[in-house]
């Protein structure tokens, strides 16, 4: 079984290696969260997994876990389960978390923040509680980041139910303890995305755009859009896709409008089979105040350069690596990109070797594969 070092915690920026500090923690729960981590190579069967072992730990009424583009931080491929109508309150409850402040996983300097103690038990202070979790009984909420050098891959709401209820400080440094593990895992997972065929299923006979009105409810879309919804976020039998990625693009629009967070309003997600796409939010129309327009959502392949940016975060990259495969997917040869680094041509073939090990690659033709989508 893998065991945890007696200083772990969240990655450090220096040497990538995970750390932590889990001198008043549970150990054993903190090594089966490890040895979840460590068996789990698909992100949504992970997920699954983890809720269930950090519920042992830290006992919570309901949840939702969004992955994340690691550099735009907009999320996406959500798995979420509250006793509330979630589905028919999505978009308000989407718009509310990304317009709110407080604890906005964009905003957190440490892995993990509690409601309560962020506001002083001034709850109200928080627009998504006031305007929707207060409603629901919702006494107190654990915000749990997954970042490391390479961005920020996931974000993690926890909701304990009843007036008085909060999460306890030995419980947040539970979780922050644990984060570090989670946060490389969900990483590894994204990175085992890109050894899949790129290959997009069927020709597309048109545009994919989702229209949605300023309050995020779906009004009109292209014959295509639905196919590439229900491959995003599979929909029950009898039930229609969840736009749920294009929600959040949009909320991430919102949000830049009302000044609250500038990250842009695009992210990159996972089709199906090593196919990426890039879904973007912008207004439309322009006889009316910004803010009354509606909101297109496109989604489009990801370029090769957005995918490549997205591979070099996924699989760990220093800088040099990145800078060298950037002149690797341009065609250039050992020569060429020794004289363009200054190096010697030993030197770029120790990088390459690093680069090989970090992407499970043996040769330049299938790194370059994976990374372009070609």
């Amino acid at each position: 079984m893998p065991t945890i070092p007696s200083c772990w915690g969240p990655a450090s920026p220096k040497d990538g290696h995970v750390r932590c500090d889990m001198a008043s923690v549970d150990i054993q729960a903190a090594e089966r969260v490890v040895r979840v981590c460590s068996e789990h190579d698909d992100a949504l069967a992970l997920r699954i997994a983890l809720v269930s072992e950090l519920r042992r730990t830290v006992p919570f009424d309901a949840f939702a876990w969004l992955l994340t583009d690691p550099e735009t931080e907009v999320g996406a491929a959500p798995l979420a389960d509250v006793p509330w109508p979630w589905l028919s309150d999505l978009p308000m409850q989407i718009k509310l978390k990304y317009l709110t402040s407080v604890n906005r996983w964009t905003h957190m300097e440490t892995p993990v923040a509690l409601l309560r103690e962020a506001t002083s038990d001034h709850r109200e202070h928080s627009l998504v509680w006031r305007d929707l979790l207060a409603a629901q009984d919702v006494g107190d909420t654990a915000s749990v980041v997954f970042r490391d050098q390479y961005g920020c891959w996931a974000f993690l709401e926890l909701w304990r139910s009843g007036p008085t209820s909060r999460f306890t400080p030995a419980e947040a440094k539970f979780l922050s303890g644990v984060s570090g593990v989670i946060t490389h895992a969900l990483r590894r997972c994204q990175a085992r995305l890109f050894e899949m065929v790129a290959s997009e299923p069927g020709n597309r006979s048109g545009p994919v755009v989702l229209v949605l009105t300023p309050d995020l409810e779906v009004s009109a879309q292209t014959p295509e859009t639905e196919r590439y919804l229900a491959l995003l976020v599979p929909p029950d039998p009898g039930r229609h896709p969840v736009p749920a990625g294009a929600y959040n693009v949009a909320a991430q629009l919102l949000a830049t409008e009302a000044d609250v967070d500038h990250h842009p309003p695009t992210a990159r997600v996972h089709l199906t089979q090593g196919v990426w796409l890039t879904l973007r939010a912008s207004r439309i129309g322009e006889l009316v105040p910004v803010t009354d327009r509606d909101i297109a959502v496109t989604i489009e392949s990801t370029p090769p350069a957005e995918r490549l940016e997205l591979y070099k975060r996924a699989c760990g990259l220093s800088s040099r690596e990145a800078e060298l495969l950037e002149h690797l997917a341009t065609g250039a040869d050992t020569r060429n990109i020794a004289c363009a680094m200054c190096l010697s041509e030993h030197t770029v073939q120790d990088h390459l070797k690093s680069i090989f090990a970090k992407c499970h690659v043996r040769n330049r033709r299938t790194l370059l594969a994976r990374a372009l989508g070609r």
